[in-house]
């Protein structure tokens, strides 16, 4: 959130007011479009891949690394609990940091589940003390961020005192070196609209509050997409990339209804445009969950997941 800005400043360098709307790209993209972000001019986006889209193939982490490299995505989002079974099985956190640079890849964020917000103060301490070891695993194969979902919230919870909590989770981040980002999960009791989401980051005070908005969680909670419109896309380091279909509706929808992009109802050629002129330069991750997928070859799926994102994109940018 804009912390420091005044709100005249606030509305020149987001573009974000609702006074002003957010517009097209009209087929240009700026000569600083990607400027700090290491990609070409032409590249405002990274591709990344969430490595649930093919958990149900098995493959090891390092197998995954070359088969998402091979691909050609830019970047890789692995799950905590896989860099521990590596580690478990004798893997070497250093080797596997090599392999990954090795590859041209970045680890742009994890996914982890540590109990940071609950109320109950003995699995909140827990939970804080799992996301530090989730953060210093992930430091040691050279990721900045880590996931931080409303995991074990049963019940909703006064966002005053999560945004103190994720304050707290976030200062624990500037002690390791990551970035814990505010994720959105559409069906939690906690944090499941996009409201919610940017209450909780500004309330947060901190500067390095940032946010982790998901496609079909957006939808999933009921939230409009037009409330991404308030939150800066500098805000905004990663996307979670999906798509979902017309059948089941919103209310029985679930993570294994997920599509490629392009394949469901979702308006993303719309909501990348209005990403793109709210200043997000950061990484779109396919994640998915479709049982479909997972009975798949990794590396078709990991293929075909690549060239619809690029689709969508392409298609977004130019129109």
């Amino acid at each position: 959130m804009i912390d420091l800005l005044n709100r005249r400043q606030a509305i020149v360098q987001t573009g974000l007011a609702t006074a002003i709307g957010v517009g097209t790209v009209n087929n240009i993209i700026p000569a600083n479009a990607t400027q700090g972000t290491g990609r070409p001019d032409d590249k405002p986006f990274g591709y990344c891949f969430n490595t649930s889209t093919f958990r149900g193939q098995q493959l090891t982490l390092p197998d995954q690394i070359k088969v998402v490299a091979a691909a050609g995505y830019d970047g890789i989002e692995p799950w905590i609990g896989e860099i521990r079974d590596f580690v478990a099985a004798g893997g070497s956190l250093k080797d596997l940091r090599k392999q990954i640079m090795d590859a041209g890849l970045t680890v742009e964020s994890a996914i982890g589940f540590a109990q940071w917000i609950v109320d109950d103060e003995a699995t909140r301490s827990k939970g804080l003390n799992d996301a530090k070891r989730d953060m210093e695993l992930i430091r040691s194969i050279g990721g900045r961020r880590l996931a931080a979902p409303p995991a074990g919230a049963t019940s909703p919870l006064d966002l005053n005192v999560i945004a103190q909590r994720y304050r707290t989770l976030l200062e624990l981040g500037e002690q390791v070196g990551v970035v814990p980002q505010l994720e959105l999960w559409g069906s939690s009791p906690a944090i499941s609209r996009v409201s919610q989401l940017a209450y909780i980051a500004a309330e947060s005070g901190h500067p390095d509050a940032c946010v982790l908005p998901d496609f079909y969680h957006i939808y999933k909670g009921g939230s409009h997409f037009n409330g991404l419109r308030v939150i800066a896309g500098k805000r905004m380091h990663v996307f979670h990339m999906n798509d979902y279909p017309a059948q089941p509706p919103r209310q029985t929808i679930g993570d294994q209804h997920r599509v490629y992009p392009g394949d469901g109802i979702a308006p993303l050629a719309q909501i990348i445009r209005e990403l793109y002129t709210a200043g997000f330069r950061g990484a779109f991750s396919l994640e998915l969950f479709n049982p479909s997928y997972w009975q798949q070859d990794a590396q078709e799926v990991a293929k075909t997941g690549l060239a619809k994102m690029q689709a969508v994109i392409d298609t977004a940018l130019q129109s």
